[in-house]
């Protein structure tokens, strides 16, 4: 693609340790990334304790940690597996392959399925038929009213 690897966007992966070898566009994106090249980032723990929970981790920036923020300031009604599954759901490496999964503490073990069963309805399970706004509209509206009422800071 030719763009600098922070700059890719979609999946996300865990800062500060060494990157897994199922990112989206491999090991090699990281070529020039000087932390690399940092003993402190380049063992799997990196600057984590082992089981210290992804709570605790710094991800890459992405939409996923965006909504979470948003959510979370906002104080909505979603349960703990919604914001879970936001939070996480483009951490590919973890949730599809295992990965950083000496970092996970119980709590994200505990997650991880409803992470998996959200992921399903995510990248490519998009179809391409557009639907009409007016007919899908008072279902959504519904949701975000139960679970997300009135105005959000954003």
């Amino acid at each position: 693609m030719g763009e600098p690897q922070w700059a890719v966007v979609g999946d996300i992966f865990i800062t500060g340790c060494q990157p897994s070898p199922h990112i989206v566009f491999g090991k090699e994106s990281f070529e020039g990334n000087p932390d690399i090249a940092d003993h402190r980032f380049s063992s799997p723990c990196g600057i984590y304790s082992p089981g210290c929970g992804l709570s605790n981790v710094v991800t890459s920036w992405g939409h996923d940690e965006y909504m979470h923020q948003v959510l979370e300031r906002n104080n909505v009604n979603l349960p703990e597996q919604g914001t879970y599954m936001i939070r996480y759901h483009s951490l590919y490496p973890w949730h599809h392959h295992g990965d950083y999964d000496h970092l996970c503490n119980d709590k994200d073990r505990e997650m991880l399925p409803w992470v998996q069963k959200f992921s399903s309805f995510d990248l490519y399970s998009k179809d391409e038929r557009v639907p009409k706004i007016s007919d899908i509209k008072p279902f959504y509206q519904s949701l975000i009213d139960q679970y997300c009422p009135g105005k959000l800071s954003w």
